[in-house]
Order: C-alpha cells, then sequence, then structure tokens
C-alpha cells in the first residue's frame, strides 16, 4: 500500500489555547478541501488543550498531535515545517477560524500561479467572542507589486494564520529565523520577496480574532524592535550587502545595532520607528517600550501627541510614568532636542 501523500500539511502550534481551540479545529476539519494532514504541535500546554487535541484526533486521522516541552511558536513551526509531507504547508492559529473554502480557493490560486510561493487571503476581523472587531487600515495587498510598495510604507502584508506556501520554497531559505520572536512572519515574508512572488485573495477566508491576551498585544516592544530590524536586513539585502541578521539566534539590544549593521546611526534610527507605534500601547508604556520612547525623545524625536501619550499613562494606571514624561516633555520643549533622529536608516 502507498503511503498516504496529502495536497495540503496545516501547520498549527498551540500553546494553552483551550479558549478558542475547538472552534479552530472544527473550521480545518471542516474544509471543502479535505486533501490535507492537520499537524499541531501542543507546544507544553499546561491547560485542557492536551485534552482536546487527544478527542480529536481520536475522531478523525487527519489530524496529527505532537506534544513536548515548551520551546516557543518559531521552534514549533519549523518542527511542523520538517513534518510537513505534502507541498503545500497552510498556517492556521488557535485562536482564528478558518472560512469552508478557504484551502480551496488558495490551493486553486497556487495550482494556477506557478510564480506565487505564497499567498494569504484578506481577512475578517472578530473580537474574543466573535463579534466584528472594526479596524481603519487597508486590505492586503493583492499582488507582489502591491506587496513590494506595501514594504516601502509599512502597510500590512500578510496575515499569517491565513497563508499557503510552498513547502520547499520556505525550507530553501532557512524557514524561520530563532532571532525574529513575535515577528518571525515578517521576516520570512521579506525574505522569501527575493526569490518569488507573494499575493493575496481579495476574499475573507479567516475570521482573525483580537483580544487582550494575544501575543501581538503582550510582546508589543519586543515585536515593533524586530520589525524595523527585519526591515533594516531587507534593505541590506535589496541593496546586495550581507544581511548581518541570518546567522542569530537572539537578537542584540538596540545600542549594539550600530556595530552589527556597521552603520553610525542604525540604533537611533530604529527607535525612531519604534517609539511611536508603541504611543497606544497599554503593555508597552507600561513596561519596556517606556524607555525607548523617552530616549526617542531625547534624541530629537518628533513630539507631535505626546502629551496626549501623559494623559493615557495616567489612566493606565502608570501616574510616576506620566510625570516623567511630561517633565521630560517640558525640558525638551524649553532646551531643544539634543540630537537629530535619522529615520533614513530604516527601510520604510
Amino acid at each position: 500500500m502507498q503511503p498516504f501523500a496529502p495536497g495540503i500539511s496545516v501547520a498549527m502550534s498551540v500553546y494553552n489555547g483551550e479558549r478558542f481551540l475547538a472552534a479552530a479545529i472544527d473550521s480545518v476539519l471542516a474544509q471543502t478541501c479535505p486533501d490535507f494532514e492537520f499537524l499541531v504541535m501542543d507546544d507544553g500546554s499546561t491547560d485542557a488543550s492536551p485534552a482536546i487535541l487527544a478527542d480529536y484526533a481520536a475522531r478523525d486521522p487527519r489530524l496529527r498531535v505532537f506534544t513536548r516541552r515548551n520551546r516557543g511558536l518559531i521552534a514549533s513551526l519549523n518542527e511542523l515545517l520538517a513534518l510537513a509531507r505534502a507541498p503545500l504547508v497552510a498556517r492556521m492559529d488557535a485562536d482564528d477560524v478558518c472560512l469552508p473554502d478557504r484551502f480551496e480557493q488558495q490551493a486553486r490560486f497556487l495550482g494556477e500561479h506557478a510564480e506565487v510561493g505564497v499567498v494569504g487571503t484578506w481577512t475578517e476581523d472578530i473580537d474574543e467572542n466573535g463579534a466584528p472587531y472594526p479596524l481603519h487600515v487597508a486590505d492586503h495587498p493583492l499582488d507582489h507589486a502591491g506587496f513590494v510598495a506595501a514594504v516601502v510604507t509599512g502597510a500590512l502584508l500578510l496575515c499569517h494564520p491565513a497563508v499557503m506556501f510552498r513547502r520547499d520554497l520556505v525550507r530553501d531559505v532557512g524557514g524561520y529565523h530563532p532571532a525574529f520572536r513575535h515577528c518571525e512572519d515578517l521576516d520570512l515574508w521579506l525574505r522569501l520577496a527575493s526569490v518569488t512572488r507573494i499575493a493575496n485573495l481579495p476574499q475573507r477566508l479567516l475570521r482573525y480574532r483580537h483580544y487582550s491576551g494575544q501575543v501581538s498585544n503582550r510582546h508589543a516592544t519586543e515585536q515593533q524592535i524586530n520589525a524595523a530590524i527585519s526591515r533594516l536586513a531587507y534593505a541590506e539585502r535589496r541593496a546586495g550587502h550581507t544581511d548581518p541578521t541570518v546567522a542569530l539566534q537572539v537578537m542584540p539590544p538596540i545600542d549594539d545595532l550600530d556595530r552589527l549593521f556597521a552603520r553610525p546611526g542604525t540604533a537611533r534610527a530604529v527607535r525612531a520607528r519604534v517609539a511611536p507605534a508603541l504611543l497606544y500601547s497599554r503593555a508597552a508604556l507600561c513596561g519596556d517600550g517606556f524607555p525607548i520612547l523617552c530616549r526617542f525623545i531625547r534624541e530629537g524625536g518628533r513630539r507631535d501627541g505626546l502629551w496626549r501619550t501623559v494623559v493615557r499613562l495616567t489612566l493606565f494606571g502608570a501616574p510616576l510614568r506620566a510625570l516623567r514624561l511630561a517633565l521630560l516633555l517640558a525640558a525638551t520643549t524649553l532646551n531643544g532636542p539634543r540630537a537629530r533622529n535619522d529615520q533614513t536608516l530604516v527601510a520604510q
């Protein structure tokens, strides 16, 4: 008997995802395209996730569950990529919901467009209860030219759990790089952009969930820092230079970036990009993003709207930080900036 050779490998990592896990699994198993294996890495969950996964695996042989100690999302995705038997890999997260024809439409598109290596979809944004979650942002770009233009403007590129890609292309570029925690997908898309074309379908084939416990909220500062560095690395590759991040296991502190990229002003440019992106994040302003914001101001960063951030910090329950920011804004207004921020070093 020939071994089963699925057309699609679905890759999903789970860590304490019991709240939304059943809905995510149900949406995958209900796909109109049944030719897939469903690979799930239980990344050391301590809640009911293992029991939920075991129950589903006992009822549907397409579901293959792997369990080990917690190692994080990037390690999980690379392991799932190595385990994938199909030429196409569909990403999925344990808190989102696929529409029934998502895999069918994406697989058909890739079959008809050999030049495209990654295809995402537009999304329907929902809150933790499944209700609409309105976002006032442009939809993801449809073709490769739009993708490259979105890299320049800093617009959205792809929704990670909505993508389907050609397995071997991703393996050939080294998979997900460990240094880019919490923006491992952005780094991967920017590396793939030099070897294949990237597209999105203009159908909303994934219901993408927003809630306070998701990674982008809890790790906003690190995510923004690594995203800025991934764009620097992209610019280096586009210019024909060696990417200094390619072999990193851990990202160095911001102040070491001048040495890493062999260019003075790199660290200051990264702070100039990161600080404005943190102004509405409670986790960042009350955590490790606040020192970056203060340094940005001392280095001459634009202060537009920062007095509103003083109010926001007060509302966030951080009155001492609100006072420190107010005093810093007052001092720099009186004395003028000590240095000019040069944002041209950061690829837009």
